[in-house]
């Protein structure tokens, strides 16, 4: 009897003992054990610093200060040349592959080649997302009666295509060539290319699917009133669903009214849209820390996690890349030294804190999936205790509708980072490109990291707070949302200026 009992209390304190561990998978990538060993502060001498910093009222006055006015304004008024045709040509339909944000762009650019061509706009077709497997549909994502009544003077816009084309699904252009595909759309084409090569097509069958469809359409040599109507659809026609905009308000309240009683609750939804701005509402800053497993590997840098990480983010690039990743060429402080290199949740943190952000800050980390878990993401923790996230924030039952769906948990992040303060965004990409293009047409405050400062002041071991302090804040002074106007071949979604914005 004793002896059985013995026994029971050593396996009891064998599981005490690996529950830690067993934790520590839960959040940790299973395919890479070194990240139980990667430090918690890669950067020591700097987060010591970081961990004692005080900010003055009048540097925080200063940081959260909004962007003066700037001389220009939103500018999407369309002229003449934007009416409705009298005339369909037919049906225009596009596939849309990616993510929420490059989707996006794909519908902007899908409006303004139905309008070229003079044709009707099927609601576009979102193909299941390959990385994230998410099926959300337009419909799952974007008020559809809103976006077809905003467009209503511009062009023609059905849900659905009529019986008499009915055959034309996705299923029917992937079983075999078909004429009224267009395959051949090259990127970045000219309005004369679908002139010259789709509207054939219109007029032989009444119908043309474009696919694939993803910077197709050139942002250069472009007349102004298509300019304009791309404006338009990115800034005015897309407004997501009910149910995403609720669960929004109901988390930016949360994040301004912290201290309001039952702020997690089942009916709390149905309560916040009927919320009025009221006295006191505190400040947030949201941070989109793109920094997942797939980043980390094709930028082919170090991340302190050792040998063993090294070696399996060289096999995953080797996998699912093979090897054509020019990074890999590299040493890790050449990469850094060029700013090739995304930042850690650490060293966002350490940037935040050198730009004057306290420890009392509001910090909205927006997300999908952190490369290395939550070991990874308590050294940013450390610096910004107050900093949340959706599941912080929300009930299971107010993300039921969400769970699991990648565009749907992107949009809710999207529009909380649209309701912010200050935005910040570790690495360039997709979701940057579009909030800093949103953000700018509304002249909003948006932090974009100086990438090759940034990876020369870590490579620095012997930089003293105030030092790297100095150099943070003075390589920033320019990039916080001030006007860039485009130039040729660049986004209009990322650059609103001239094309989407007037001097005012």
């Amino acid at each position: 009897m004793s002896g059985r009992g013995g026994g029971g209390v050593v396996m009891a304190g064998v599981f005490v003992v690996l529950l830690p561990i067993l934790f520590t998978f839960s959040y940790a990538s299973p395919t890479v054990l070194s990240d139980l060993n990667a430090p918690k502060f890669r950067h020591s001498r700097l987060a010591k610093s970081a961990l004692q910093r005080q900010t003055s009222n009048e540097e925080l006055s200063e940081l959260w200060t909004p962007l003066a006015h700037q001389g220009w304004k939103p500018c999407t008024e369309s002229d003449g040349a934007s009416t409705l045709p009298e005339k369909s040509e037919g049906y225009v339909q596009v596939f849309l592959d990616g993510g929420l944000n490059q989707q996006r762009m794909g519908i902007c650019d899908a409006v303004v080649v139905a309008k070229i061509l003079n044709a009707t706009l099927v609601i576009p077709q979102l193909e299941v997302n390959p990385v994230w497997q998410d099926s959300s549909s337009f419909e799952d994502i974007f008020d559809v009666d809103h976006f077809i009544n905003v467009l209503k003077d511009d062009i023609s816009v059905v849900k659905e295509l009529p019986d008499e084309f009915s055959w034309s699904t996705r299923e029917y252009y992937g079983a075999a060539i078909r004429p009224t595909r267009i395959k051949t759309a090259p990127v970045h084409a000219s309005a004369n290319w679908y002139l010259e090569n789709v509207s054939p097509v219109l007029q032989s069958y009444g119908i043309a699917a474009i696919a694939p469809f993803s910077h197709r359409l050139t942002f250069d040599n472009m007349p102004k009133y298509l300019q304009h109507l791309r404006c338009k659809v990115n800034f005015q026609a897309l407004a997501f669903v009910p149910h995403i905009r609720h669960l929004g308000d109901a988390i930016i309240n949360r994040l301004r009214y912290p201290n309001e009683e039952n702020m997690v609750s089942d009916n709390y939804l149905r309560e916040v849209t009927d919320l009025k701005p009221k006295q006191g509402a505190g400040k947030y800053a949201v941070l989109h820390l793109r920094f997942d497993k797939d980043m980390a590997a094709h930028s082919a840098c170090d991340f302190g996690g050792g040998k063993a990480e090294n070696l399996a983010l060289a096999k995953y690039r080797q996998v699912i890349w093979g090897g054509r990743v020019i990074n890999s060429q590299f040493t890790d402080e050449e990469l850094r030294s060029q700013g090739r290199c995304p930042l850690t949740p650490e060293e966002v943190g350490l940037l935040l804190a050198a730009l004057g952000f306290d420890n009392s800050t509001r910090l909205y980390l927006a997300s999908h999936k952190v490369y290395g878990g939550e070991r990874r993401v308590s050294a940013l923790r450390s610096l910004f205790p107050l900093m949340e996230d959706k599941k912080s924030l929300a009930s299971s039952e107010e993300r039921a509708l969400i769970k699991g769906k990648a565009s749907l948990l992107a949009a809710v992040d999207y529009y909380v980072g649209m309701h912010s303060d200050i935005f910040v965004s570790a690495s360039p990409g997709n979701m940057h490109n579009a909030m800093v293009g949103h953000r700018t047409y509304n002249n909003m405050k948006t932090i974009r990291p100086n990438m090759a400062l940034l990876g020369q002041l870590f490579l620095n071991k012997t930089l003293t707070w105030p030092e790297f302090q100095q150099s943070v804040i003075e390589g920033h002074q320019n990039r916080q949302g001030q006007i860039r106007l485009r130039k040729p071949k660049q986004s209009l979604y990322t650059y609103p200026a001239p094309d989407c914005m007037c001097q005012a």
